[in-house]
């Protein structure tokens, strides 16, 4: 964080161009040097709450421009990004004349999507898969916002709203100035400042306390239309720090919020627990009699009552039926943190606390988790083999935005950068989440987008207790990406025009699933390649693979069936046979493997219940050879825990005697069995080699 603060903006300048570089360094998409910008750019600013997992979109022709979109899962809210890119070594300024230009081009783009710009592409294309879904949910978009892109510095610009057919169009921009203040806030994300004087119109009355010299908290109750216009305002990033916010997906407006806010409007108070919030600072005045009121509000946080703020939101922007707020008032506690040193330890906690109905007790799976701190220190002290006279490499996890080009800077000539780019891969979170998420055959959740993904990775991981990734983990992940970015390689050689990314993931996870996991990363890891016989089957497998996303059931929307699980079953079911050359090369898994698992005393069948005595029915079904050769599997493809095979390993012992396994011994065997199968293990494959 020393380090950023002390950043110039000629210096983050420079770091962002080298980014755009490391960037068209990683493969060609057949993207222009603007479309690259358009991509680390949007990096940014996913990290900062203005855009989830916006989809890189370039087109452009006759009056026309789009570079990316975000369009929510609802259809209500659509962002277009534009960009305007230089390649000049500084930030140069930009006129406000090319600005209000780029505006109208996307303008004009959003007035011919909604009506007929469909009409003008291939079916396969992703500009054609925008237009269609503006086309068909014309009527469902309520809130759009245009957003201008830019490497050069221009003066921030006060555009008003566009009506256009009963949509308001909001305009801002992003140019290196507002990205690098935000990036030297120590935020990732760019601070909220509310002016409810300015804004509203009027101050929020509160009653204040402070209980300590840490914080402070006031007390108050807002209006349902000033929650709801400060959600418009600001969307997610109100809730950036909300635990459930993280950790769960979006889910339907409540029905019983929804229908106090209908039917109740005047009890909403009484029956809503209302919202917590913390803040950085806020600004208090007073009246005569010296009672305090809220007028400004730095760095707002709803950390519980996320549910609540969207669906009053949601009530009153509801199309159909819009629900009147101004009977509706909802109580707010705000917590002030008064020392920004603890605030990342405090605000977690009080998030978390809050949020005491969550189940998963994680306050925030974030860069400074123990798993991604061992990820990093793994990463800077492993160096591959160099098989075969190859260079050795020591790839580079990037646990915080910039280490990379911290480290790159101090490399003092252009030969040395080149050699530390040579010798030091990069790879990020997000990209841990792609390969490990495409691996254990989840491609539909790595559709869903980059942070989505990771997400639902995070969640994933959370179940594992605290896992802490040791070498062997980490040379198995090196793998993954290595298969993984192959794979992206083949792929676009191919030409199979858009989804390159879908085609990718569920490629990937085609062939875990097929080979039960049985591709041997060690030989990837200690070859840093992967072998012509697989590198074959990705071509075959994405073959199929691309014709199968490209069509949809029902002509739905090819983007939105890729985040389908329906869409993983079909493409999981696909009729195909490995190749003998791959075949031959899978893990042979010994039947004479010796497991080590936890010691369970046999207690017998028991009192057990009649769906007890079934479950162990089924477990003495599967013949012991089966039960060993999965323990084996599971030991060799690093699935499950020791514990876990060592179970197995004692199932198959007792029913090769011919004695029945306890209860609690069958339940545990039969859950890694099912996840097993899940993963493409087959008894056959097991006993191989």
């Amino acid at each position: 964080m020393d380090q950023k603060e002390k950043q110039t903006l000629p210096s983050f300048y420079a770091e962002f161009m080298e980014q755009i570089e490391q960037a068209k360094e990683a493969g060609s998409f057949g993207w222009t040097d603007e479309d690259f910008f358009t991509s680390v750019f949007l990096d940014y600013l996913a990290e900062v709450g203005e855009a989830e997992d916006p989809i890189i979109c370039p087109f452009r022709d006759r009056g026309l421009q789009l570079n990316a979109y975000v369009l929510s899962d609802d259809m209500e809210s659509l962002t277009i990004f534009v960009s305007l890119y230089n390649s000049s070594g500084t930030a140069q300024g930009v006129a406000r004349t090319d600005i209000e230009a780029t505006l109208k081009r996307a303008v004009h783009l959003y007035r011919r999507a909604i009506n007929d710009l469909y009409k003008s592409f291939e079916r396969d294309s992703g500009t054609y898969e925008f237009a269609i879904t503006l086309n068909k949910n014309r009527e469902t978009i309520t809130n759009v916002r245009i957003i201008v892109l830019t490497n050069g510095i221009i003066r921030q610009i006060p555009f008003k709203p566009l009506e256009l057919n009963g949509v308001e169009l909001h305009f801002s921009i992003w140019d290196m100035d507002r990205l690098y203040r935000c990036m030297i806030s120590g935020k990732m994300r760019e601070t909220i400042e509310i002016d409810f004087e300015k804004s509203f119109g009027q101050t929020i009355p509160c009653i204040e306390s402070s209980p300590s010299d840490i914080y402070s908290v006031y007390l108050a109750i807002l209006s349902g239309d000033v929650l709801a216009e400060l959600y418009d305002q600001f969307g997610s990033r109100l809730l950036e720090r909300n635990v459930r916010s993280f950790l769960q997906a979006k889910g339907a407006v409540n029905k019983g919020i929804r229908d106090t806010l209908r039917n109740e409007p005047d009890m909403f108070l009484a029956y809503n627990n209302g919202i917590s919030a913390t803040a950085e600072k806020v600004e208090i005045v007073r009246d005569e009699n010296g009672r305090p009121s809220i007028r400004k509000i730095r760095d707002l946080q709803i950390v519980n009552g996320g549910q609540t703020t969207a669906s009053i939101f949601t009530a009153k922007k509801d199309k159909k039926n819009p629900t009147d707020l101004s009977k509706v008032y909802v109580q707010m506690k705000l917590s002030v943190i008064q020392s920004l040193e603890v605030m990342d330890e405090i605000v977690p906690r009080i998030s978390a606390f809050a949020n005491t109905q969550n189940k998963v007790q994680i306050a925030d799976f974030s860069a400074n988790d123990p798993f991604h701190r061992k990820l990093e220190e793994l990463s800077r002290t492993i160096w591959t083999p160099g098989a075969n006279g190859a260079q050795p490499l020591n790839w580079f996890y990037e646990r915080a935005r910039g280490q990379y080009a911290e480290e790159l800077s101090r490399e003092t000539t252009p030969a040395r950068k080149k050699q530390f780019k040579e010798t030091h891969p990069l790879f990020s979170k997000t990209d841990i989440a792609k390969y490990e998420q495409s691996w254990e055959l989840l491609p539909w959740e790595v559709s869903e987008g980059a942070q989505k993904n990771f997400k639902k990775f995070t969640m994933h991981l959370a179940q594992r207790g605290n896992f802490i990734p040791d070498d062997s983990y980490y040379k198995r992940l090196i793998a993954k990406a290595i298969l993984f970015r192959q794979t992206e390689k083949i792929v676009q050689q191919q030409r199979y025009g858009g989804y390159r990314a879908n085609i990718v993931t569920y490629t990937v996870a085609w062939l875990s699933y097929a080979t039960a996991q049985r591709l041997d990363l060690e030989s990837i890891w200690k070859e840093q390649k992967i072998s012509e016989a697989l590198a074959g089957e990705i071509v075959a497998v994405s073959e199929f693979v691309s014709r199968l996303i490209m069509r949809p059931p029902n002509a739905a929307n090819i983007t939105e069936w890729c985040k389908k699980k329906a869409c993983w079953d079909r493409i999981a079911d696909y009729n195909h046979e490995v190749s003998r050359a791959l075949q031959s090369e899978l893990i042979g898994l010994a039947r004479t493997d010796t497991v080590v698992g936890a010691s369970i005393s046999p207690t017998g069948i028991g009192a057990a219940t009649d769906d007890e005595k079934a479950l162990v029915d089924k477990v003495v079904a599967i013949p012991a050879v089966t039960w060993f050769a999965l323990s084996n599997w599971a030991k060799e493809t690093n699935n499950f825990e020791g514990w876990q095979r060592g179970v197995l390993f004692s199932v198959g012992q007792r029913v090769g005697r011919g004695l029945r396994p306890t209860v609690k011994q069958a339940r545990q065997a039969y859950k890694v069995y099912e996840e097993a199968l899940r993963k493409g293990f087959k008894a056959e494959q097991g006993m191989s080699g």
